[in-house]
């Protein structure tokens, strides 16, 4: 599956989901100061082989906001938010603290956390600098093409 991310000249970035046989989907991506939500996703989804919004939509779920959750991608979803709250704050927290942030977000949600370590926030951040290295110097109307395949 490719993922098109589409630099906006608005409040909006884009991504377009390209699936062989399936229409092309495209979601409005709210900027948020660093590169968008769903890349995040990927970052966290392909790093730690798990299936969250992005791996739903590979294995053929609409590419919307209203998917049922289910505890996997739940625990996926808290991990990213904590994702975007260290990209906000310079991608430089303490994995320690991280982990800690996640545990009480999964708490506060009533949400089963999934197995993470030390190890997989470096990982995951590693993999996140890089596509900022990519995503920061494009222009408005440029493209980043991602490839997503589930193991």
């Amino acid at each position: 599956m490719e993922l098109v991310f589409t630099k906006g000249t608005g409040k909006y970035d884009r991504m377009d989901v390209r699936r062989n046989g399936v229409p092309t989907e495209a979601i409005d991506c709210p900027k948020q100061g660093i590169i968008p939500h769903d890349m995040v996703h990927c970052a966290v989804e392909s790093t730690l082989h798990r299936r969250g919004f992005i791996g739903r939509v590979h294995d053929g779920e609409p590419a919307s906001f209203q998917m049922q959750g289910d505890a996997e991608s739940d625990g996926v979803e808290r991990l990213v938010e904590v994702f975007q709250g260290d990209g906000w704050s310079g991608w430089n927290t303490p994995p320690a603290d991280m982990l800690d942030l996640y545990l009480v977000t999964c708490r506060a949600r009533a949400c089963e956390p999934l197995p993470v370590r030390v190890d997989d926030v470096d990982a995951i951040r590693s993999c996140l600098l890089g596509l900022t290295a990519r995503w920061e110097p494009l222009a408005a109307g440029e493209s980043l093409t991602l490839q997503f395949e589930r193991p």
